[in-house]
């Protein structure tokens, strides 16, 4: 099986209900990036940024997979599919897909503030963290999320596995957000690159082929080319 590559941004969760952040009715709009994503914006008011989280939980538990997430699943049947995704939500594992990196981090997890490396996983009828709710370490838990000024640890994971890709995939990603947005340089010389997206995104790259649409509409019309060939 050819090697399928895919790199999943905001959009490809946008079509389920999930608020974007940089839209202008987006979640930025609502908050502050350096209140609710920043290292500092948790050591000034953590309550507020645990606060923060556990509504998007909320929110997640409200929604299903679209169909762009399951015709990306069901592409498994083709390639050796791996989903690379900006995203923090889980709606790629609940469509099905197998190999996912989540580079920002997962919403349905928490770790320690104090041993970052020990995740837990929360389940839907617990998904509230609180000031006072500690790790086994006795540290209070934050959200399992990268936040900006953060290391990225998912990266050079994420490297390799756009370096062994047969065709690369970009759904619904302003290619803004870095290092996500550098992986591009990592994709092998003369492979097929596909970019789908309803917006313009500004790339000097001139070997994208660009499906102008959302992430249903543009998987379906993926699948056909992918298939075709």
């Amino acid at each position: 099986m050819k090697n399928l590559v895919l790199l999943t941004g905001a959009g490809m969760s946008a079509e389920s209900g999930i608020s974007t952040f940089r839209d202008s009715d987006g979640l930025w709009e609502q908050h502050k990036v350096a209140d609710v994503a920043t290292p500092a914006g948790f050591a000034a008011n953590p309550a507020r940024v645990l606060s923060f989280y556990n509504e998007r939980r909320k929110q997640l538990l409200e929604v299903v997979p679209n169909p762009g997430h399951e015709a990306l699943a069901a592409l498994e049947d083709y390639f050796d599919v791996h989903i690379i995704t900006q995203n923090i939500d889980n709606l790629h594992e609940q469509a099905g897909s197998s190999h996912i990196i989540h580079l920002h981090g997962e919403l349905m997890k928490v770790r320690s503030t104090g041993y970052p490396y020990k995740e837990y996983t929360l389940t839907p009828d617990n998904i509230e963290i609180n000031i006072g709710d500690k790790a086994e370490d006795g540290c209070q838990l934050r959200p399992h999320i990268v936040w900006f000024g953060e290391d990225v640890p998912q990266i050079e994971v994420a490297i390799k596995e756009v370096e062994k890709a047969d065709v690369f995939v970009i759904i619904g990603t302003s290619l803004n957000v870095y290092p996500a947005a550098g992986l591009l340089h990592y994709v092998p010389k003369g492979i097929p690159i596909y970019l789908i997206d309803p917006k313009e995104v500004n790339t000097n790259r001139k070997d994208i082929h660009f499906i102008k649409a959302g992430a249903s509409e543009g998987m379906d019309i993926l699948r056909k080319i992918l298939l075709d060939q």
